[in-house]
């Protein structure tokens, strides 16, 4: 996903890239979540990935219109907590979007 438009955040938990073309421009935001099985297995991948989706369920509304995100959860995510995936989350959120938040 890099290239003109395209955006990159990263911590020990997770990673977001972050794309925004002009033919989405107007259209509401999409986000994938990849979470491999270096996180753990299929119950601690589950988990991760409901915790992140909730995550970003709450902060889709602040999200700019034609943003494609993609959140890569690393093997560290496998232990964090609520609040720290959460943080996390909010941190590489500002990261990509600095300047495109509406």
């Amino acid at each position: 996903m890099r290239g003109p438009g395209a955006s990159r955040a990263g911590g020990r938990l997770i990673v977001v890239h972050a794309n925004r073309t002009d033919a989405r421009a107007d259209l509401p935001p999409r986000v994938g979540f990849v979470v491999s099985k270096a996180v753990g297995n299929a119950v601690v991948r589950n988990r991760t990935k409901r915790r992140l989706r909730a995550s970003m369920a709450a902060r889709l509304a602040q999200l700019p219109a034609g943003l494609d995100l993609v959140v890569r959860a690393n093997p560290a995510a496998a232990d964090a907590g609520w609040a720290q995936l959460d943080g996390a989350v909010e941190r590489q959120l500002d990261t990509v979007c600095r300047g495109r938040r509406p």
